[in-house]
């Protein structure tokens, strides 16, 4: 029998006054606000990475030596690089890059953990065990580390620095896929479709697969800031996306050691963006947990 969240308890509660769509999602903020903080801000980097063309004030990639070092003005919102670039056009443009690794570290990953969390849990045996002593090796390293070891043999670029990423986070999703279809196969429901002679790939898809879906969209959601964050740190270090894309990363090692006195705006914005996308991602991942969790309950 599938469990009622924490969440839909809370709403049955309430009762007529959350009818309709908008008293849903009213009642959503009032119950969650640091979520609805999250995914505000979620929203609008996402808005900013679709619509970044449209927004950008100046080109972030044209150099303009003799507006070099410019502090932030009405013409430039956030001042000017050393090179004379529009600092607010290379945070726009940056969100893009953000945006794009991050979801898509992510999806990778997940995608790769589900897939070996399910053939690990499913088929058990001798399979487990390979599947489990290959996660132990990647895990066995920090996800940084491994990181910056796949992007330095594969080389900067953005496939190369998403795949990094996704192989970080592809172990952590396995294992808690795993768990899952342990204490899944062994319940009625699946001894039921093997007795009606459904194969096993379709019983782990259809059945076990389902099942997993709230645990895989938390990690899913936490995992979404922490590879925006490798990715700046990748960057930062030259070994994620290269010139002349504006990654937030690229910007503060660019800027840290030579302008941090004399043009702070080059480090504070960039890591302002950085922290707020982190913590964004954080506290919407926070909210999401509590609302598929069934223990969350009248808190």
């Amino acid at each position: 029998m599938q469990q009622t969240t924490g969440f839909e308890r809370d709403l049955a509660k309430a009762g007529a006054n959350v009818r309709g769509r908008f008293g849903r999602m009213r009642f959503l903020t009032r119950r969650y606000p640091v979520g609805a903080i999250g995914l505000v801000i979620m929203l609008v980097l996402v808005f900013m990475a679709i619509f970044a063309n449209q927004i950008m004030p100046h080109d972030p990639i044209r150099t303009f030596p003799r507006n070099a070092l410019q502090p932030p003005s009405w013409d430039h919102w956030l001042g000017t690089d050393n090179l004379g670039r529009d600092v607010a056009s290379r945070i726009i443009l940056g969100a893009r890059i953000s945006i794009t690794v991050g979801l898509a570290a992510t999806a990778l990953g997940v995608f790769l953990g589900v897939m070996l969390g399910l053939t690990s849990g499913f088929l058990g045996g001798k399979v487990d065990l390979v599947l489990q002593r290959l996660s132990d090796i990647i895990q066995a390293l920090p996800s940084l580390i491994l990181a910056m070891t796949l992007a330095a043999v594969m080389g900067p670029s953005l496939t190369n620095t998403v795949l990094a990423i996704a192989i970080t986070k592809m172990p952590t999703i396995a294992r808690v896929i795993r768990a899952n279809t342990l204490a899944l196969r062994a319940q009625p429901f699946v001894e039921a479709a093997r007795a009606t002679g459904m194969g096993e790939l379709r019983i782990a898809i259809r059945h076990i697969l389902p099942n997993t879906l709230a645990p895989l969209i938390v990690l899913a959601s936490a995992n979404v800031g922490s590879a925006i964050l490798i990715e700046a740190s990748l960057s930062f270090l030259g070994l994620g996306i290269p010139e002349p894309a504006p990654s937030w990363g690229k910007m503060l090692s660019q800027s840290a050691a030579d302008y941090l006195r004399t043009a702070p705006w080059l480090v504070i914005c960039p890591g302002i963006a950085i922290s707020l996308a982190v913590f964004g991602s954080n506290l919407l991942g926070d909210a999401i947990r509590d609302i598929l969790d069934p223990r969350q309950a009248g808190r």
